[in-house]
C-alpha cells in the first residue's frame, strides 16, 4: 500500500480504529486489575477476609465483563446506525474488475448512443475543463425494469476505466433519524477517496426513487423527516462535487416516472443527463435472442425473427428468462439442443405461467373449444394491427383456455379501428356460445377481466376519455369523475350528460355485436372446423391457424384485405 492510500484508508478508518484501540485499552485495564487482585488475594491469611475478598472480585469481574459487553454493543449500533454502517472503512482501493463491455450491450441502442456521449466527456474531462465546460455530476436511467439499466452502468464504468460504488436506495432508508444522511456522507466521502487514486469515480445508485421521492411535511414518526434530511445531504453532496473538481460522477437508475421525484433532484446542474431505457424494438428483440441463445445449444431451424416478433414488449430480463427456461424444459426432455417447442413452451409459461391442474369434462372442453374459436376467428378478420398467434384449451393460471394476438410491432397508441377490434374479440365469445349451445357461460363475465367487463372498459374510454361517442360529446370526462373535492360528493358532471355517455357505450357494444353476429352466421363453417381441431389438438400455434383460416376457407383479415 502506497504512502497516499494508507493516508485515506486512515481517514475513512479512523473511527474504527478509535473504537478498537479503546476496546484494547478497556481490556488491558481489565487484566491489570485482575492480576492485582488476585496477586493481594493470595498474600491474604484470614479466610473470612480471602471469602470478602473473592466475593468483591467476582462481582467487579462480572461488573467489567457486562460494561465491555454493553459498550461494545452500543459502539456497533451507533457505528452501525448513524456512522454509516457497513459503507464505511469498507473501500477497496484496487480497480474493481467489472466484465461488462461496452460493446456487449445489446438491445439497447438509443440509450447506448447517450451512453456514448457521456463516456466521452468523461474521458475528456481536461479539454472539457478548458474550453470553459463543467463536468457532467449526475445520469439518470429512466425505464422499466429488466431493460438493463444496471447492466449499461457497469458498461460505462468499465469504458471509462473507473471504479464504481454500487448501491441501492433503500441502503439510505433507516429506523432513526440520521441514518441516511450518515450513510450519504459516508458513500460521498469513499466516492472523493477513490477518485484522488485513480482520477476519477462513479457512485452507482439503483432504485433512487426509495429515498428520492418528493419532500413533504413530517406528520410524526419521523419517517418523512428522515427521508426529508437524506435528500437535503445528498443535494448538498451533487452541490460539492462541483466544487471539490474529483470527477466523481453519480449515475442512478428508477423506474418510476420524472415527476414521482423530488424536483430540486432533477433540475439542472445535478443530473444532467437523462437516459431513457426502453424495451427493445423488433431488430433489436432479435440480437438479444441470438446473444442468449450462443451461449447453449439450441436447434438450427430455430428462427429467432419468428421469437422476435411473438416477443412484442419483452425486456431483455424477460428474453433472458425464457431462454433459460427452453434450457430447462429441453434437459427434462432429455434434449441435447433447445428445439422450437422448448421455446413455446418457455413463452408460454413466462408469458401465462404453468399449466394448471385443473380436469375438464368433455362437455366443459368442448365448449371452451367454441368459446375461444370465437375469440380467434374475429381477431383473425377484424384486428387491423396484431396477429393471432395462437389457440388452446390446455388451462393455465386457473383459465380454462385463451387466444394470444399480439401486433407485429409496439403500437404506442390505438385509433377507433383497433378498440373497435378489441370489443369485438371480446363480445365473440358469448356470440358463439349462444349460436352453438343456444345458451352462454359465466366465461363472458363474472370478472374484471372477464370478456363482457373487457368490452364495457374499452366501450366506456372511447366514449368518456376519447370523444368517439354518436352523440359527439367529447372532453375526459372520466378525469371530471375522479376530481371531485376531496370533502364534496357532488360530481361535475350533470345527471343528462352521464346518461348521454352511457347510451353512446352501450351503442358501440350493441353496434360491435351485430357486426359479430353477421361475421360469425357468414363463416360458421370455418367456426365450427377451428373448434373441432382444438378440442382435438388442444393447442393451435400461429401456422396451424393460418392453415386453416387462410389454406383451407381462403378467409381474409376485412381490414387489411
Amino acid at each position: 500500500m502506497t504512502k497516499m492510500k494508507f493516508f485515506i484508508w486512515l481517514r475513512l478508518n479512523w473511527l474504527k480504529l478509535l473504537l478498537i484501540v479503546l476496546a484494547v485499552a478497556f481490556l488491558a485495564t481489565v487484566v491489570i486489575m485482575l492480576t492485582i487482585g488476585f496477586s493481594s488475594f493470595a498474600q491474604m491469611e484470614s479466610f473470612s477476609r480471602k471469602q470478602m475478598t473473592a466475593q468483591m472480585g467476582m462481582y467487579l469481574f462480572m461488573g467489567i465483563v457486562q460494561g465491555v459487553i454493553f459498550v461494545g454493543l452500543y459502539a456497533l449500533l451507533y457505528y452501525s446506525m448513524f456512522m454509516g454502517g457497513g459503507l464505511l472503512g469498507a473501500t477497496n482501493f484496487e480497480m474493481p474488475k467489472i466484465d461488462v463491455k461496452f460493446d456487449e450491450v445489446i438491445g439497447l441502442e438509443e440509450a447506448k448512443k447517450d451512453a456514448a456521449e457521456l463516456i466521452k466527456l468523461l474521458k475528456d474531462r481536461k479539454l472539457l475543463k478548458q474550453v470553459g465546460g463543467r463536468i457532467i455530476k449526475g445520469t439518470m436511467m429512466m425505464g422499466p425494469p429488466g431493460c438493463g439499466k444496471t447492466y449499461l452502468a457497469k458498461a460505462i464504468a468499465n469504458e471509462c476505466g473507473l471504479p464504481m460504488i454500487a448501491s441501492t436506495g433503500s441502503d439510505f432508508v433507516g429506523i432513526f433519524v440520521g441514518q441516511g444522511t450518515a450513510r450519504i456522507k459516508s458513500l460521498f466521502s469513499q466516492a472523493r477517496q477513490l477518485a484522488q487514486i485513480h482520477g476519477g469515480c462513479i457512485i452507482f445508485i439503483d432504485e433512487i426513487d426509495s429515498f428520492a421521492r418528493p419532500r413533504g411535511v413530517d406528520m410524526g414518526g419521523g419517517g418523512r423527516m428522515d427521508m426529508n434530511s437524506t435528500i437535503n445531504q445528498f443535494l448538498t453532496e451533487m452541490d460539492g462535487l462541483r466544487n471539490s473538481e474529483n470527477s466523481v460522477v453519480v449515475i442512478a437508475a428508477t423506474n418510476v416516472a420524472e415527476y414521482e421525484l423530488d424536483t430540486a433532484i432533477m433540475r439542472a446542474g445535478r443530473f444532467d443527463r437523462k437516459i431513457n431505457v426502453t424495451r427493445p424494438n423488433l431488430k433489436e428483440r432479435e440480437q438479444i435472442f441470438k446473444l442468449y441463445l450462443s451461449k447453449v445449444s439450441y436447434d438450427s431451424t430455430l428462427d429467432t425473427t419468428i421469437l422476435a416478433r411473438k416477443t412484442v414488449w419483452f425486456t431483455p430480463a424477460e428474453i433472458a428468462n425464457m431462454v433459460r427456461e427452453a434450457s430447462l424444459i429441453g434437459m427434462r426432455n432429455h434434449r441435447e439442443k433447445i428445439t422450437k417447442e422448448d421455446m413455446n413452451e418457455s413463452y408460454e409459461r413466462v408469458s401465462f405461467g404453468q399449466k394448471s391442474n385443473i380436469v375438464m369434462s368433455e362437455k366443459e372442453r368442448y365448449a371452451t373449444a367454441y368459446h375461444e374459436t370465437g375469440h380467434a376467428i374475429i381477431a383473425y378478420l377484424f384486428h387491423p394491427t396484431d396477429d393471432v398467434l395462437k389457440a388452446t384449451v390446455v388451462p393455465r393460471r386457473g383459465s380454462l383456455g385463451y387466444v394470444f394476438h399480439r401486433p407485429k410491432e409496439e403500437y404506442h397508441s390505438q385509433d377507433k379501428n383497433a378498440l373497435l377490434a378489441d370489443i369485438k374479440i371480446s363480445l365473440a365469445s358469448y356470440v358463439v356460445e349462444k349460436k352453438k349451445f343456444d345458451t352462454t357461460t359465466t366465461g363472458v363475465g363474472g370478472g374484471p377481466g372477464s370478456d363482457f367487463a373487457q368490452a364495457m372498459a374499452k366501450a366506456q374510454k372511447m366514449v368518456w376519455c376519447y370523444g368517439m361517442g354518436r352523440s359527439g360529446l367529447i372532453g375526459d370526462f372520466e378525469a371530471m369523475e375522479h376530481t371531485t373535492g376531496y370533502f364534496s360528493s357532488i360530481s361535475p358532471i350533470s345527471e343528462g350528460t352521464k346518461q348521454k355517455l352511457n347510451d353512446d357505450t352501450q351503442d358501440i357494444l350493441q353496434t360491435c355485436l351485430k357486426e359479430v353476429q353477421g361475421a360469425i352466421d357468414q363463416h360458421w363453417e370455418a367456426v365450427t372446423y377451428f373448434a373441432e381441431e382444438l378440442n382435438k389438438r388442444g393447442d393451435l400455434e400461429a401456422d396451424d391457424i393460418e392453415t386453416i383460416f387462410s389454406g383451407k376457407f381462403n378467409l381474409k383479415p376485412l381490414t387489411r384485405a
